[in-house]
């Protein structure tokens, strides 16, 4: 199988953690942005965002786009082991959290970590190319100080929220890792370069890590030694 992503996206750690918890031997390609929608288009019917899973089995569909598409075609190719309950009320709980997760929660980790990256984390990759894109998504995103502090604390309230299912225990849903918690484990990931979000939740990160481990993915940046 063969991965289409950004190298630095979230939402393409997602679909690498489910890879690597399934077992699934894959490659990845990185894409260019803006030159990416050249070799998406064709292939996914005229979308052009990340990622994209080319299956590259026969009998099995030539692309795969969205992470939450994902899953799902993982669960039905490979079941064991498995990432959804088989209880519909679990199941849907699960459900739930991840679209929270992908719909708000990782929009407003994208709008701080870039923020951050455009300000006192510079330093992390001062190099034209990097500050030069991380201007072209703060432009695409309408990413500015108003729009960062609503994201701060739409930030705030969602972990309060899951530290009442997290903190404490090692999944959110169950006694088992479902989609939500490797949702929150990718999403979440690009805090761990922000010194504020690791003083004050250290049990989130913990969380990252182990998610990490259970699917054979290298930790993401701040958090590997």
């Amino acid at each position: 199988m063969l991965l289409l992503q950004f190298s630095t996206s979230h939402y393409c750690r997602k679909a690498r953690l489910a890879l690597g918890y399934k077992g699934i031997s894959y490659q990845v390609e990185n894409l260019t942005p803006g030159l990416h929608a050249l070799k998406l288009r064709p292939l996914t019917g005229g979308l052009t965002t990340v990622p994209v899973l080319l299956p590259q089995i026969e009998g099995q569909p030539i692309a795969i786009s969205d992470s939450t598409r994902i899953f799902h075609f993982l669960e039905s190719y490979r079941p064991t082991p498995a990432l959804f309950f088989s209880e519909p009320q679990w199941q849907t709980e699960a459900t739930l959290l991840e679209d929270w997760l992908d719909e708000s929660i990782g929009t407003a980790t994208r709008f701080v970590y870039y923020q951050f990256r455009a300000t006192e984390g510079k330093q992390i990759d001062p190099s034209l190319f990097s500050q030069v894109l991380i201007q072209v998504v703060r432009r695409q995103y309408h990413i500015n100080d108003a729009s960062v502090t609503l994201a701060k604390t739409r930030l705030s309230n969602a972990m309060q929220i899951l530290a009442q299912r997290w903190q404490d225990k090692p999944f959110l849903v169950r006694d088992n890792i479902s989609i939500a918690d490797i949702t929150a484990a990718a999403l979440l990931s690009p805090l761990a370069l922000i010194p504020q979000y690791r003083q004050d939740y250290p049990w989130l990160f913990d969380r990252v890590i182990d998610i990490h481990h259970r699917c054979h993915e290298p930790l993401p940046p701040g958090l590997s030694s």
